[in-house]
């Protein structure tokens, strides 16, 4: 099992047992539907991939995120939220396609999985520039996809005829674990924020009432 599938085996979990029922209601998903959509992800990667040419694209480690980047941005709040969003992408894309030119290009020189690597360096990138669980999720999915088009397209210029894989094998592991540990980032710190502010608020009552 790939790293990604064991990720959304532990999400689905979670789910299961309401334990991301707050985070899930911030992203305007059901319980339900967050797991059907990570039964259709894990059945996407086991389907044959579509190619187009020099591109392939996997229902599951693609279709299935980008759609919901989709649903997201259609659900968006404001106009703003939006235009952050995709302003975010971009941004994380160049990030994840400047670090892969920093690193070894052989992965046996790396100090971890340069998937894994790209997927947390992805996450921590998206929820800066993304800031909401929406619009870190977006960053995080569409900026590592982003990141591996801007590789083809450099690769294809070079002269190398080099097949664009979206979503597929390892680039699925990046795409998840980029969505994944931006959402949980916002939740995290959104939620460090939150008690502050309410404990700040408490206090200043108490003052008040003394």
């Amino acid at each position: 099992m790939s790293l990604a599938m064991l990720l959304l085996t532990v999400i689905a979990v979670l789910i299961f047992f309401g334990v991301l029922e707050r985070v899930l209601d911030r992203m305007r998903l059901t319980d339900r539907a967050a797991l059907i959509l990570i039964a259709l992800m894990f059945i996407g990667t086991l389907i044959p991939n579509v190619t187009l040419g020099r591109v392939s694209i996997s229902i599951g480690g693609a279709v299935i995120p980008l759609g919901v980047c989709v649903y997201l941005l259609i659900r968006a709040e404001s106009v703003k939220e939006v235009a952050r969003s995709l302003i975010g992408a971009v941004l994380t894309g160049a990030a994840v396609y400047g670090l892969s030119m920093l690193l070894p290009d052989e992965p046996e020189e790396m100090f971890m999985d340069p998937n894994l690597l790209y997927g947390l360096a992805g996450g921590v990138i998206a929820y800066i520039l993304g800031r909401s669980r929406r619009g870190a999720f977006i960053c995080g999915v569409v900026g590592v996809i982003l990141a591996d088009v801007v590789t083809a397209l450099v690769n294809w210029n070079r002269g190398i005829d080099q097949q664009l894989v979206l979503g597929g094998a390892g680039i699925a592991d990046t795409v998840v674990i980029s969505g994944v540990i931006a959402v949980l980032l916002a939740e995290l710190v959104g939620e460090i924020i939150e008690r502050i502010s309410r404990g700040r608020k408490g206090k200043s009552e108490g003052e008040e009432q003394a």
